[in-house]
């Protein structure tokens, strides 16, 4: 028993730094031991921690010294096995002191290992590829100091995944893929000093994100993403905070005095953003030994707006540039005299001086102010009064206001006045609003204007009117893709019109476009529809009220229609041109070459009849078959004759024998039939003689004498 309770003091005492006793009693240490609500820490045990020397124990007798020998076995072997607990596989755990580390970097890791040790004081998780945290893997690790989830590709951090991380100091979360910071994810980290998220894809960080850890926060480490307004509002109330980097992001401005609660504050890097101006900060009008600031590159807009940083007096050596204005465009912002940093007061340049509208008509006045910096536009209406955006009046930051509707109170002079650092500027703007024509009911209304456009922002019909059960229904005919004929009736509700109103929008936008027409007109084309949409219309009239004479609005009907889809283009024009182009190519060359071989027949007809005419020359008249005499100009063509008389039987000596009684020939007649024979034999010569060049020179000289001849023997046969 003395043993036992010897080993359960000294167990309970082992909660107690520096060697110090535990005071407290068995009995009720063991009730809370045996009902599972021990914790962590000497004084929740009942007792207090002392380092007065150990008085002599007594030994305890019965039922009480039993208790406390079972009770100190049972504590020392649970404190065994708690100090024997399993590290995870692919990780390395050292446990050299009262701080247990659980290194898992670079295992290839896909989530946070279920096995880690609870007690777990720093784990590593860098290097891995664990997409996405939620409570789970981290649940009851409330000893947890720091814990790294560098360059795992992380992607999503589930609300509350971090919980149980109450005494967490340090979360690395750089080199990751989160694209945002949800209001819940970073929940429950009530003791945060140090939070790095950059490098990652940040386009967008909850307001809220912060609270839990806003005013525990020492370093804050947004740089390299993609934020185009930094967390203003939970970056505002970080009092502790020393160091805020946001440097390589998409800001373009800062908000004015987000700085003025961080008193604490020694580093602060804007380095590479969007920022053109920054607002004067007291906050940051401190000496430089006290305030690291640094700003370059970013496209400065070195004028009066930044005289107050330039008079901080910085370290001429840093790089911080100059973009604009073109006198200092390029040169080192620290090396700019401070009497170049001017602004150029505001200058009107161009403005609306008169306008009239047509009542319910849009109504856009319009003010372009120049200078340095941009000047900001606000108008005054009749009356004195600062015109704010509404739903009939919005101000655009181009210095144009558009009155949706116009009013016969909206009438009158309108002050437009252009602000900015160096001055203000003003234009007058008159606007007069025409009422609606007031008829006396028996025609129509007279020198109205054409039709006009009328955009609204609302899809609902004109302030003011009736909602009616429609009329004759309003037809639309002759819809093309481009336009469309409106044809209604006049309406027992409203039979002297003073104008008609036309309604109408694309039920792919909402726009909503008017038309005012005369009262006398009983239809209206529409032109310039989009092709292929659907168009909601209605037709309006504004006639006077019977009861009180003044104008009221009545609906005469409503319709729906789509307008066609657009010709389709003539893709096969060219080929349309082209094969025609072809085809008189084809038919020309067709057409020459059946020409040319016209022309080649007809010569080579003619030359085949003067072929056959030197036969005529052996013709015998029928009276007495004598042969006739030779002509005198064919004596020089003797000697082809006698070549071609050498050739037939019977030939030898009819040269000389003119005179005496030659040998009967065949008797030919005009029926050139019967000398078919003497046409083959000559066409076979000529082809032979045709055979060389000279040859034809030859035959033609010759063929030209015959055919001289054989023309006076075909006339003096005839005869």
């Amino acid at each position: 028993p003395e043993a036992g309770l010897r080993l359960a003091r000294w167990s309970y005492n082992s909660h107690c730094r520096g060697g110090a006793r535990y005071t407290g009693g068995v009995e009720p240490v063991a009730q809370e031991v045996w009902l599972g609500l021990a914790r962590r820490g000497h004084n929740e045990w009942g007792g207090a921690c002392d380092t007065s020397p150990d008085p002599p124990l007594s030994a305890p007798t019965g039922r009480r010294a039993a208790v406390a020998a079972v009770l100190g076995l049972a504590l020392a072997a649970g404190a065994l096995l708690r100090a024997a607990a399993p590290c995870p596989v692919p990780c390395v755990c050292h446990n050299l002191s009262e701080s247990l580390s659980t290194l898992c970097a670079r295992r290839g890791l896909l989530a946070v290992p279920l096995d880690v040790d609870r007690r777990t004081v720093e784990l590593r998780l860098a290097d891995n590829f664990i997409r996405a945290v939620g409570p789970p893997d981290f649940a009851n690790m409330s000893g947890l100091v720091d814990l790294t989830l560098a360059r795992n590709g992380l992607e999503t951090l589930r609300p509350l995944a971090f919980g149980d991380l109450e005494s967490l100091r340090a979360l690395h979360l750089d080199g990751n893929r989160l694209a945002e910071i949800g209001p819940a994810a970073l929940r429950g980290l009530l003791n945060l000093q140090h939070l790095s998220v950059n490098n990652n894809q940040l386009v967008a960080v909850a307001p809220t994100a912060f609270t839990d850890f806003q005013l525990s926060l020492e370093d804050l480490d947004l740089s390299y993403n993609n934020l185009r307004e930094a967390p203003w509002a939970g970056i505002r109330g970080m009092a502790n905070l020393h160091t805020l980097q946001l440097e390589h992001n998409l800001i373009g401005t800062v908000e004015p005095g987000v700085f003025s609660e961080l008193a604490r504050l020694a580093r602060l890097d804007l380095t590479s953003n969007r920022l053109a101006t920054l607002a004067p900060e007291p906050a940051l009008a401190v000496p430089p030994a006290s305030l690291a600031l640094s700003f370059g590159g970013n496209p400065l807009r070195c004028n009066c707006e930044l005289l107050w940083l330039r008079r901080l007096g910085r370290d001429a050596g840093e790089l911080e540039t100059c973009a604009a204005p073109p006198a200092v465009a390029g040169r080192y912002f620290w090396a700019v005299p401070e009497e170049d940093f001017v602004c150029e007061p505001p200058l009107v340049a161009r403005h609306t001086r008169h306008l009239r509208v047509l009542e319910g008509q849009r109504a856009a006045l319009r003010c372009r102010a120049l200078g340095d910096p941009e000047p900001v536009v606000h108008w005054v209406a009749p009356g004195e009064r600062m015109v704010a955006n509404s739903s009939r009046a919005v101000a655009y930051p181009n210095g144009t206001l558009e009155l949706a509707a116009a009013t016969l109170g909206d009438a009158g002079a309108y002050t437009c006045i252009a602000v900015n650092a160096a001055g203000e500027a003003t234009a007058r703007v008159e606007l007069r609003v025409l009422p609606l024509p007031h008829g006396d009911g028996g025609g129509a209304a007279v020198g109205l204007p054409g039709p006009s456009d009328m955009a609204a922002k609302a899809t609902g019909n004109a302030t003011g009117e009736e909602e009616e059960e429609p009329g004759q229904a309003v037809e639309v005919a002759e819809v093309t893709a481009h336009s469309a004929l409106v044809q209604w009736e006049a309406n027992k509700m409203a039979p002297a019109a003073w104008v008609y109103q036309l309604q109408y929008n694309c039920t792919d936008d909402e726009v909503l476009v008017y038309r005012i027409l005369p009262g006398s007109s009983r239809h209206f084309l529409l032109k310039h529809l989009v092709p292929g949409a659907a168009y909601d219309l209605c037709v309006l009239a504004v006639a006077p009220d019977t009861a009180t004479a003044l104008a009221s609005t009545h609906r005469l009907g409503c319709t729906h229609f789509a307008t066609g889809e657009a010709a389709a283009p003539c893709n096969a024009l060219r080929a349309h041109v082209l094969g025609g182009t072809l085809t008189v190519a084809v038919g020309g060359v067709l057409v020459a070459t059946l020409l040319i071989f016209a022309v080649a027949v007809t010569v080579r007809a003619r030359g085949c009849a003067g072929a056959q005419s030197p036969k005529l020359a052996d013709v015998h008249s029928q009276t007495n078959g004598a042969p006739l005499a030779p002509p005198p100009a064919a004596a020089h063509g003797s000697r082809a004759h006698t070549r071609r008389a050498k050739g037939r039987p019977g030939a030898k000596g009819t040269r000389g024998a003119a005179g005496g009684c030659a040998p009967a020939r065949r008797s030919c007649s005009l029926d050139m039939g019967a000398c078919s024979g003497y046409a083959k034999r000559l066409g076979a010569l000529w082809a032979r003689r045709s055979q060389s060049m000279h040859g034809m020179l030859v035959g033609g000289a010759g063929e030209a004498a015959l055919r001289l001849a054989g023309a006076e023997e075909l006339e003096e046969s005839v005869v």
